[in-house]
């Protein structure tokens, strides 16, 4: 009898510990075969909504790699994506509210989201510019004292614009809308002399314009922008496995293969991006 209470003592400890081990986040997934995923509907060429009414991009083919990774790690015989559409304000609180196990948009990875969120590693890194109607005679940030910039709510470029404007005591008008489209649509009508967002977002939603021909970028250099998988805090068995996947990918072919698919036409990778891919395929 009492060699039959030890052995199931041992067995519950054993059971707690894997529980442990494995996190919560894992432990939901595994529970139920699906996982949340978070995903933008306009950020052109990260994540939106294609022709077919699907979440496509570079952000959203990397979170369906890091999901069949996580379905080996976990051996699951199947793992399905619920998908959720968030903006750039809901995007945060939908993580931290565990609507969503993780976010695939164009979330920058900063100090301050720290408190609040976790980022998995690095997946894009780019920078602040400036979309413009071709005819605007601005060549730089300075040359908008004066006139209206376009920022999208929720964005860096909402918090960080702002406070290169005040350091380089530059009287632009910073004009805050609701998404990316919106935005889009006040540069095009002359409601707004500039939109501000990430380079390549602003180029990806140019390429979306009917007149894109009359639209110009701007190298604004107002922020630094480093891309990653936003997911809850405190659970670092979760992180750890979307990084095995993330080095992975980044340790083959796949990241090329996905690079191509959304980037490829505007030529090869930066230094900067391949340095980011190659200082994250970490080794087993």
């Amino acid at each position: 009898m009492m060699r039959s209470l030890t052995l199931a003592l041992l067995t519950v400890i054993s059971l707690g510990a894997q529980a442990q081990e494995m996190g919560a986040t894992l432990k939901k997934i595994a529970d139920s075969r699906v996982i949340t995923l978070g995903h933008r509907s306009e950020s052109v060429p990260f994540s939106f909504i294609d022709t077919k009414r699907e979440p496509a991009g570079y952000s959203v083919d990397i979170c369906q790699r890091v999901v069949a990774s996580l379905q080996q790690q976990l051996k699951l015989a199947e793992l399905r994506i619920k998908w959720v559409p968030v903006t750039a304000e809901s995007r945060i609180p939908a993580v931290v509210k565990g609507e969503i196990d993780l976010e695939c948009g164009t979330t920058t990875a900063t100090l301050s989201r720290q408190n609040t969120v976790d980022f998995s590693n690095l997946i894009f890194v780019d920078g602040g510019g400036i979309l413009v109607r071709i005819d605007h005679p601005a060549e730089k940030l300075a040359d908008f004292s004066g006139k209206k910039i376009a920022v999208t709510a929720g964005t860096t470029a909402e918090k960080r614009l702002p406070e290169v404007l005040k350091a380089r005591k530059l009287a632009a008008q910073v004009v805050v809308v609701k998404g990316e489209l919106e935005a889009l649509a006040e540069l095009e009508s002359g409601k707004v002399d500039a939109y501000a967002n990430d380079r390549i977002v602003l180029f990806g939603l140019a390429l979306q314009s009917k007149e894109s021909a009359k639209l110009a970028l701007l190298n604004a250099d107002f922020s630094f922008e480093p891309y990653a998988l936003m997911m809850r805090r405190n659970d670092p068995s979760f992180r750890l496995a979307v990084n095995r996947a993330l080095a992975r990918i980044y340790s083959t072919n796949a990241i090329g293969d996905i690079y191509n698919r959304w980037f490829g036409k505007f030529g090869a990778p930066g230094d900067l991006l391949l340095s980011m891919y190659y200082l994250n395929a970490l080794p087993e």
